[in-house]
């Protein structure tokens, strides 16, 4: 009979995503206070947000790499002790430059913590599929609730101790989160010490996504037609091609393009893309909308968000039951469902001359309530459809992959939300795109008859 696993292993891996989550939107409140004080200007100013996210992104394949080859623990202990020499760095950082280095070395920390803790989860639950599921389910809901409370925690730490206090909570939740790992997360078994480093692979991925997402978070300030913007993009472009060359004909490739064989992989993954392409760019141009054409304060917009954390821990847990026990293809595509009738109220309704906060209050409700159920569900077919000694790989591929589709969405979108009728146009395409995950996931989970097979068997072979 095996015995389940020790629950505060959920809990340090989820401790690890809150604090990740918390750190992508809790700087935001404080943008303007730290650019009085360092006296940095716009441009400084978006690269203390935009440095995470590019150090989160371009890190998370080599991450999962490393997890797999040198044990996922391992991986998960380096992530927390590099985010916290990044925090202290930030809380005592004297200028902008350091600054935004600092915040490039806590997404790095980042892109340590978060495919190791799925690695982590995968192992403990390797025995019961349908645990997996739900110990997934409630990562993500820990994940969801600080991403929707960062920017209301971010201001009250403002209000008692000025900027730097953001950076400095984070030592203690990190020096926890390292001290509960070396207590309860046993030495995962599921590495392969026999696997070598693909140089060429690692140093291609990084260029081409430093490129890739450098470029476009430049699109907002520069414009698609800037010339550091075309050079960026086909930077990125050449970069790519050499690494699927590379990859291809690697004996020990850092990304398997296998992994893209296996039923329903590629589906899952172009899921999460389109998934985060329309949120996060969503979420930027209802930011700007609601304090520059609508006058709400930073501390305001970010309590209108508030609704956001209930639908997603409700929904989040459904996801697991439901996951458990019909598979996960239903609740990916019921998910879809909602969230795109949320996207296409707020467009209707939320986004109208006069309309008020209960206006957006239904679409804001729906939203997370269907990526609750859907984005839970994705993460366990990722993790089920491959080796257990794959889990970190298969992790860091899904999470770049998001990154991206996110860093693209606040990009196109930021292009567009010029006035009210842009942020209408925006949240409509954001419809669109959740109805195409729908038939993608239809389609390539129905044609090779995944889902809830690949919860009742462990770490399926295909």
């Amino acid at each position: 009979m095996k015995t389940a696993p020790n629950p505060l292993i959920l809990l340090a891996c989820s401790f690890a995503f809150v604090i990740v989550q918390l750190d992508v939107t809790i700087v935001n409140v404080a943008l303007p206070q730290i650019g009085q004080e360092l006296r940095a200007g716009v441009d400084d100013l978006q690269w203390v947000v935009d440095a995470y996210t590019l150090g989160f992104a371009v890190f998370l394949l080599s991450a999962g790499v490393l997890g797999d080859r040198f044990g996922s623990r391992l991986a998960f202990l380096s992530g927390f002790g590099l985010f916290t020499v990044a925090s202290l760095a930030c809380a005592v950082a004297p200028d902008a430059p350091l600054l935004n280095v600092a915040r490039a070395a806590q997404g790095v920390g980042a892109a340590l913590l978060v495919p190791s803790s799925l690695a982590i989860l995968n192992a403990a639950y390797a025995h019961d599929k349908h645990m997996l599921a739900k110990a997934v389910s409630w990562w993500t809901a820990a994940g969801g609730v600080s991403i929707a409370a960062g920017p209301v925690l971010g201001a009250a730490l403002m209000e008692l101790a000025g900027w730097r206090s953001i950076f400095w909570v984070n030592v203690p939740l990190c020096v926890a989160g390292f001290w509960l790992t070396l207590r309860v997360a046993p030495a995962m078994a599921a590495k392969d010490p026999r696997r070598a480093f693909d140089v060429p692979g690692q140093l291609l991925s990084v260029v081409a996504l430093t490129a890739f997402i450098g470029a476009v978070i430049e699109v907002h300030a520069l414009g698609w037609t800037h010339g550091l913007v075309l050079g960026g993009l086909g930077l990125a472009l050449a970069a790519g091609a050499l690494f699927l060359a590379v990859e291809a004909r690697s004996a020990a490739p850092m990304l398997p393009l296998t992994l893209f064989r296996k039923p329903g992989f590629g589906g899952a993954v172009m899921f999460g893309v389109l998934v985060n392409f329309a949120y996060y760019g969503v979420i930027f141009v209802l930011s700007l909308y609601l304090q520059r054409m609508r006058g709400f304060t930073a501390m305001q917009a970010g309590l209108i968000f508030l609704p956001l954390t209930g639908t997603f821990i409700f929904s989040n847990i459904v996801s697991g039951r439901l996951s458990a026990r019909a598979g996960v293809r239903p609740p990916m595509i019921a998910g879809a469902l909602i969230a795109a009738a949320g996207y296409a109220l707020l467009c209707v309704l939320g986004i109208a001359p006069g309309s008020g906060f209960m206006a957006m209050l239904p679409g804001l409700v729906l939203i997370p309530a269907g990526m609750g159920l859907a984005v839970p569900a994705m993460t366990t077919f990722i993790l089920s459809s491959v080796e257990r000694h794959q889990a970190g790989t298969a992790s860091g591929v899904l999470n770049m992959a998001r990154q991206v589709g996110g860093a693209l969405g606040v990009a196109v979108y930021g292009a567009l939300a010029a006035g009210p009728s842009g942020v209408r146009l925006a949240v409509g395409v954001s419809a669109g795109l959740l109805l195409a995950a729908c038939v993608i996931t239809y389609y390539t989970m129905y044609q090779f008859n995944c889902g809830k097979r690949y919860l009742s068997t462990p770490n399926a072979k295909v």
